[in-house]
């Protein structure tokens, strides 16, 4: 087996003091436990039954208590399955020098806390390591991997990896608080996803995580139902459907096309063409261009957010496979364009990000996404996904159960992060929702992974480039009234223009 981005690097700092993993770790861990809480129970008794002596040794008795939730805690940690490394072991020891200082200096309550909060950083959540170098081992697994639309998002630089032992297979994941999010379902040779799984599991009782899993396909469910394997219960819970069309067989014929192709014939009638381009082969000229629609499309271009669902480091060409398809107007400019990556050697290609002008004519979206069909269809590609359609039964039900509503009005609370029913609309247009896509965790994690989940997809990230003042570039400005920002899945939409 082979972790890409082992806490057991060769950082000292990283290096296991204290394995959970021993048995004899855990007996003492349980000792540790049941004895601490013994003290504590003792204490409390004492200080009930004999106040007067209780005031007299107070600061002895309020030390001896701080000491043993430190215990507790580190006991907690050791049983939960979490290592020691050296990094928590200094942390502890420095909070608990601390104090003890600070406790001897009269400023007992500070000095307390200090004591217990020595117990938490020893066995604080280890977290994953992300590894850059392993992109093109997880290109060559994402070529490999057929029929799943989110398997180029395996790139996207939160993301670390656990390849099996030929490296014929990997997870995509990111560990925060104890829970192991993974993202989507496992890329490489299929038929070695269930002994992958298997490993997986293990490596994460050995780091005393938690799986969730965001994302997960309907054939990928059972690799992570048996509780045997996985060390937990997890439960399904649908979160949408993929939207996939099949190139080969793609219509706009029909009555129920008549409002898809009404939006691409306003943009033949506006006189906007398209064009398909390599973002790694972007020259300079175009990537200003596309940098100022991108840069004027949402106020919020200073920073990207998401994670299972979309890529990072747009027009920087730094993740192989990715296209771009741009709509210009009839005097040469560019009014948008979408953002493709590609997986299966090229027969499956999936939307990340779309991008428009405020003002663009109506209907460039249906457009770029109907010719980026016809040109998947030309070079080969079996098929497209368009997005990543979340609830699409919530929306399409107008007779909602009083839980449904109260799923709605949450929906509706949350348009300024993503406007998931103007993204249901567009993708209707279409009518190819398919399979569903599940998050699978444990209903006693809930409170911790809506907190690791809400972080991982919606915090924002500073880009770490500037942007190069460009003649006759557009002010920012806030889009439109109207304007709809459409983004795959769960995820806002990410906006960038390129540093010099």
């Amino acid at each position: 087996m082979n972790e890409t981005a082992s806490i057991a690097g060769t950082d000292i700092r990283d290096r296991v003091v204290i394995s959970s993993k021993s048995h004899r770790a855990r007996q003492i861990g349980l000792v540790a436990l049941i004895g601490s809480f013994g003290v504590m129970i003792l204490l409390v008794v004492y200080s009930r039954c004999a106040p007067d002596c209780y005031a007299a040794s107070r600061p002895t008795l309020s030390l001896s208590l701080s000491l043993s939730l430190a215990v507790i805690l580190v006991a907690r940690g050791i049983l939960l399955g979490r290592p020691i490394t050296a990094s928590h072991a200094i942390a502890a020891a420095v909070l608990a020098a601390t104090g003890l200082t600070t406790h001897l200096l009269s400023f007992q309550l500070l000095g307390d806390g200090l004591v217990a909060c020595a117990g938490l950083a020893a066995t604080w959540p280890v977290p994953s390591r992300r590894d850059p170098a392993a992109l093109a081992r997880v290109w060559a697994l994402i070529e490999e991997t057929h029929d799943d639309p989110l398997a180029p998002f395996a790139m996207q630089s939160l993301k670390s990896y656990y390849f099996n032992a030929d490296g014929s297979a990997a997870i995509a994941y990111c560990a925060r608080l104890g829970l192991a999010v993974v993202s989507g379902d496992p890329i490489g040779q299929r038929t070695r996803f269930p002994q992958l799984a298997n490993e997986f599991a293990d490596m994460c009782r050995s780091r005393g995580w938690r799986i969730v899993v965001l994302g997960c396909g309907e054939r990928c469910l059972g690799l992570w139902r048996d509780r045997a394997t996985v060390g937990q219960s997890l439960r399904p819970i649908p979160i949408g459907r993929d939207v996939v069309i099949d190139v080969g067989r793609f219509t706009m014929a029909g009555r129920k096309y008549r409002n898809l192709r009404q939006a691409v014939q306003r943009t033949r009638n506006a006189g906007i063409t398209t064009e398909v381009v390599d973002e790694q082969q972007l020259d300079e000229q175009l990537t200003d261009e596309l940098a100022e629609v991108l840069y004027t499309s949402h106020r919020g271009a200073h920073v990207q957010r998401g994670f299972s669902m979309i890529l990072d480091h747009a027009l920087e060409g730094r993740y192989p496979g990715v296209r771009l398809i741009i709509a210009r107007d009839s005097r040469g400019h560019v009014q948008g364009f979408q953002r493709y990556a590609s997986s299966g050697g090229g027969t499956d290609v999936t939307l990340d990000v779309p991008w428009r002008r405020p003002g663009a004519p109506n209907g460039i979206d249906e457009r770029l996404s109907v010719d980026m069909i016809e040109a998947c269809k030309r070079s080969g590609g079996q098929r497209l996904s368009l997005a990543f359609g979340a609830f699409p039964e919530l929306f399409d039900n107008e007779n909602r159960s009083l839980t449904e509503g109260i799923y709605y009005v949450l929906i509706h609370l949350g348009r300024s992060l993503i406007k998931l029913e103007s993204l249901y609309r567009y993708l209707r247009k279409f009518h190819a929702f398919g399979d569903r896509r599940y998050v699978l965790l444990s209903l006693s994690h809930i409170p911790i992974a809506l907190v690791v989940l809400l972080s991982l997809e919606f915090m924002p990230r500073r880009r770490q480039f500037r942007v190069r003042a460009m003649p006759g570039a557009t002010e920012l400005t806030d889009p439109p009234e109207g304007t709809t920002d459409r983004n795959r899945g769960l995820l806002p939409p990410d906006r960038l223009r390129r540093n010099r």
